[in-house]
């Protein structure tokens, strides 16, 4: 087939070929080894306690801090394994260091950045922090 000419080639397209797995889809949550849990223990450091992720519980979204180089993927199995349950959706956040003032004689400190992590839940899911 010549690149410019006016027929063009069908290819027959599978379902097979194209296989989309949603993370949200009905799957049973991971089941950990002791290494699989002590790693998921290093991502999810501790629920981020605010109000405005108070709020969040009510609509299924839970907020975590976690470590600066976890990624989403990391933070979606820590969750499956500690928790038992499949996360919908993560998205992640990297908040700045800000500069305060100490009534010292250095005067100006900056508090260190972070990370916090933001769990989309499936309907009807929860997750128990006590």
């Amino acid at each position: 087939m010549a690149i410019f000419s006016k027929t063009t080639k069908t290819t027959k397209k599978t379902s097979a070929s194209k296989s989309t797995i949603k993370h949200g889809s009905n799957r049973k949550p991971r089941e950990g080894t002791t290494a699989i849990r002590a790693h998921a223990a290093i991502v999810l450091k501790a629920p981020w306690i605010s109000e405005k992720s108070l709020i969040g519980t009510d609509k299924g979204v839970y907020v975590f801090a976690i470590p600066r180089d976890a990624t989403k993927n990391d933070v979606m199995r820590a969750v499956e394994t500690v928790f038992k349950v499949v996360p919908r959706k993560v998205c992640t956040v990297n908040l700045p260091g800000k500069r305060v003032s100490h009534r010292t004689h250095a005067g100006v400190a900056i508090r260190p950045r972070r990370r916090k992590a933001y769990v989309y839940l499936q309907e009807g899911d929860t997750i128990q922090f006590a």
